[in-house]
């Protein structure tokens, strides 16, 4: 991963890392900025990632059950809980919210409370804790490309070894504490991908 791939201004990054191309389970590292140098604070953490792993650089796809690859901010996060130990900005979930992954709709990769004409979509308050702490990975977001992709989250698992459509996912004690860390403040972005991709290509 090049240096010049991480904004200025960032000085909180996660790091999703495969070993190998086509892994489901990574390492995910917290860093904090400290003058030129980048600090591990918290991990490295056990966490599940797509069923078909990462996606090339620029290839990811809707339904491919594949993980983007790449730099991305992090921004709204959802939640059950009525308060949250974080900095980040929070929305408590309802029943009426929802993430719009139909392509065809204008509404695709956003996020919608209430009535939407899209054909499907994916619910942000389940009858499982799936979502109970579920912060939005800004994948395809900035434009929205129809088709590239859509609601890419980090988010919980309740199983060790659980992969997942696209999103990345951890135990909730290790979402607790990566929540008590991050701090909207401090820009936070998720570096992605496999360790060769993000060792040789810059990442954009």
């Amino acid at each position: 991963m090049q240096e010049s791939s991480i904004p200025a201004n960032v000085d909180q990054l996660l790091v999703a890392v495969a070993e190998q191309s086509g892994n489901t389970q990574v390492s995910l590292f917290a860093l904090e900025k400290a003058g030129n140098n980048w600090n591990v604070k918290i991990g490295p953490l056990a966490a599940g990632i797509g069923r078909n792993g990462f996606a090339a650089l620029g290839e990811k796809m809707e339904g491919d059950g594949k993980s983007p690859s790449g730099v991305f901010g992090l921004g709204q996060l959802f939640t059950y809980a009525d308060t949250l130990n974080t900095k980040m900005p929070y929305t408590i979930s309802t029943n009426e919210d929802k993430w719009i992954d139909d392509s065809e709709s204008n509404d695709y990769n956003k996020y919608v409370r209430g009535e939407t004409n899209a054909k499907s979509f994916e619910k942000l308050k389940l009858k499982s804790d799936y979502y109970k702490y579920c912060l939005v990975i800004e994948y395809n977001t900035d434009p929205v490309v129809k088709g590239k992709g859509s609601a890419i989250f980090l988010h919980l698992r309740e199983k060790a070894d659980e992969t997942t459509a696209g999103c990345v996912a951890v135990s909730e004690k290790d979402m607790e504490q990566l929540l008590k860390w991050l701090n909207r403040d401090a820009h936070p972005i998720i570096v992605m991908g496999d360790r060769l991709t993000l060792s040789r290509q810059p990442v954009r």
